[in-house]
């Protein structure tokens, strides 16, 4: 045999795909990322385009037939979808998870406060950012406030900053001529956590004998748009996430720059796939979205969460199947992003093993830090079983990992499902700058994994 056919090689896959569906299908995502810049906003975005597929949300108890669609939030902040098919539960489930939220800087509970003539919100930053990325760039103030009043509850949902007559928001920085001490830092130690506080307003009131004349004339402006009292910020759920849309990058287009690409570029063609089918599926097939995947998956709408068992027992009690007979048999796809190898930074990488833009949709074996700690390392049997589902169905893929051995390491919800006895592989899409405000990605390695997903539901 030749060398060509003996040797593994990554290269990119251009003429894997016609260009007009790749160009149609990131279109198609970049609306759905300027919609979705929180975890409610995307379950909100991805419940609507659901039931224009035809899902349903699902009752408890409710018969259910092959062919039939169904859809389940949690909270508000994660949901399921899910196809039923012609087999059995007892022979498992296609499943994809992915994770909804982003890195932020989320608001504190009690975080207005009046200083110099200026009004600025604390802050306490969510998931893993490098601090410095996030001053002197607009923000956007995106959440819900739970306004009680007289005994009386009342959510509001809040958005400043998405329409382009809305005021933005901003975290503000030293300059360069007084920064000589600040640049000789550690970039960890540059920016402090408690600095990151966001500049809100300055008019003060027009009472003179006002203490916090500043911090009052905000408030009267929240309570008149809102309803809001100071005491409201106990229970809301507010975050400043970046004030720019996605857009293509490059002369040519082929990338996506964008914020929330980690992990909302694995989530969107895993659901979009399942909405999309177009014949009842062998298998049940679940597209699973969580939240909190980015502080480590605890709580009630994260993959720790019993939320996705109940659903999942739901479904097998109503065809009269054991839920662990369900989890021994399914197979998961774990859906979550990988870093590119980026020429800016080749000291980090390992260039035969790590993902690379334009080659395709990343099967990932193993994440973890350092020794694998934090992985659940799919199995050779595993790997070869997807690997022929996406060669069959003429699905561009390359395999990926995430840097040198010791340089440091990440983690999915994958050993999560694993510990389930469900058997469990990351894939996912590469990623430059992740967790940085604005990400990029291809739209070729965008479309392979849609294209990944809806052949992995069919198999």
């Amino acid at each position: 045999m030749t060398a060509e056919q003996l040797f593994y090689d990554k290269k990119p896959a251009f003429d894997r795909a016609a260009p007009e569906a790749v160009a149609a299908y990131a279109e198609g995502y970049k609306a759905f990322l300027d919609r979705s810049k929180t975890e409610r906003d995307a379950v909100k975005e991805m419940a609507a385009r659901a039931e224009a597929a035809g899902f349903t949300a699902y009752k408890r108890g409710q018969a259910l037939k092959p062919g039939d669609r169904i859809y389940q939030v949690n909270r508000a902040k994660g949901m399921i979808l899910a196809v039923i098919g012609e087999k059995s539960l007892a022979e498992g489930v296609c499943l994809t998870a992915a994770h909804l939220d982003a890195p932020r800087v989320d608001i504190r509970t009690l975080p207005l406060y009046e200083s110099e003539g200026m009004a600025l919100l604390k802050t306490h930053y969510y998931g893993g950012i490098k601090k410095y990325q996030w001053p002197a760039i607009p923000l956007e103030l995106r959440g819900v406030v739970c306004v009680c009043d007289n005994g009386e509850i009342k959510k509001v949902e809040v958005s400043v900053g998405a329409d382009p007559s809305d005021p933005k928001f901003v975290i503000t920085d030293l300059l360069p001529h007084l920064a000589s001490e600040q640049m000789q830092k550690k970039m960890t130690e540059g920016f402090k956590g408690e600095g990151l506080n966001v500049l809100v307003g300055s008019r003060p009131v027009e009472e003179k004998d006002a203490k916090e004349p500043v911090k009052l004339a905000i408030m009267r402006l929240l309570h008149e748009k809102y309803g809001m009292k100071e005491a409201d910020f106990l229970s809301a759920e507010l975050c400043c996430v970046p004030a720019f849309n996605a857009c293509d990058i490059g002369f040519d287009r082929t990338f996506v720059g964008g914020y929330g690409h980690d992990d909302r570029c694995c989530s969107y063609p895993a659901a979009t796939a399942l909405m999309g089918l177009e014949r009842i599926p062998p298998h049940t097939c679940v597209c699973l979205l969580v939240d909190k995947e980015e502080v480590g998956s605890d709580g009630v709408t994260g993959m720790k969460s019993r939320h996705f068992d109940t659903f999942m027992g739901d479904l097998c009690r109503s065809q009269g199947v054991v839920l662990e007979e369900c989890f021994e048999h399914s197979v998961c796809l774990s859906a979550d992003v990988c870093n590119a190898f980026d020429p800016n930074y080749p000291d980090v990488s390992e260039k035969r093993n790590d993902g690379r833009v334009n080659c395709g949709f990343a099967l990932v074996k193993y994440t973890g830090s350092r020794g694998k700690s934090g992985t659940s390392d799919a199995t050779a049997e595993l790997m070869a079983r997807i690997r022929t589902i996406f060669d069959r169905a003429g699905v561009a893929w390359q395999t990926a990992q995430l840097g040198k051995v010791d340089q440091g390491g990440g983690g999915t919800v994958a050993m999560y499902l694993a510990n389930r006895n469900i058997d469990t592989v990351d894939a996912g899409i590469p990623v430059l700058s992740m967790h940085a405000p604005f990400e990029v990605i291809s739209k070729l390695d965008l479309y392979m994994a849609f294209r990944g997903f809806e052949a992995f539901y069919l198999a």
